[in-house]
């Protein structure tokens, strides 16, 4: 029929004893080219959230503002390159004259890399993209997301909790939104002793601009170390 479409990369059968060899290949490319892309970045700052958020939130003004004041301090904005909280980070380094950096993701119908990224690399698969947020920036900020703002939240706890990652600012954004969250892992996951307390102590929650300025103000020079 004229009005099909054809199958995307990802939907059509994968055939592991023929091209496995291919998928490694690109899956080392992506990582050796992620790793280099963000090398040459100083004083890293990534944010996260939703690439829904409408451009009249208050949640996307917030964003902007605080991109804004950590670019016009000398940092350097990373997000995953798209709309939403991602756009608004972007364009507040954007409006700062700072570096805007974007690690998109390649989707058929929805992801597209905003206009305020001044050098983006482009991600075929999503956990090689994670991976390069995860261990790009000397603080993180979060704002009210979906379940890859989620993920990538807990992939982050996950890494500073075991040490595999050190400690840094990991800011989330909107009391509200997070309160919810954080009122399960003190009720569930700490008296459960699924964690520690201390593990609940990774992050911090706030609805200040100023405050999450500060915070990242006080974050160290980023260091790799393995994953």
């Amino acid at each position: 029929m004229a009005n099909e479409r054809e199958p995307e990369p990802h939907q059509e059968p994968f055939d592991f004893k023929n091209n496995i060899t291919w998928r490694i290949f690109r899956v080392l490319s992506e990582f050796i080219d992620g790793f280099e892309f963000l090398s040459d970045i100083k004083r890293p700052v990534t944010f996260f959230g939703s690439a829904r958020t409408p451009r009249a939130s208050a949640y996307y003004a917030s964003a902007e503002r605080l991109a804004k004041k950590l670019g016009k301090a000398g940092y350097s904005i990373i997000t995953g390159g798209g709309g939403g909280v991602m756009e608004a980070a972007n364009r507040g380094a954007y409006v700062a004259k700072s570096p805007s950096y974007g690690l998109n993701i390649q989707l058929p119908y929805e992801q597209r890399i905003n206009k305020f990224v001044k050098k983006g690399m482009g991600f075929f698969y999503f956990f090689t993209r994670k991976t390069m947020l995860s261990m790009s920036a000397q603080a993180y900020v979060f704002f009210p997301g979906g379940y890859g703002t989620m993920d990538e939240f807990f992939t982050i706890c996950t890494l500073m909790q075991t040490k595999k990652i050190e400690t840094r600012p990991l800011i989330l954004f909107g009391k509200e939104f997070w309160g919810t969250l954080d009122h399960f892992i003190i009720e569930r996951m700490v008296k459960d002793k699924s964690i520690s307390d201390a593990d609940e102590k990774l992050f911090t929650i706030t609805d200040s601009v100023d405050a999450a300025y500060k915070l990242v103000l006080a974050s160290k020079e980023r260091q790799y170390t393995s994953m």
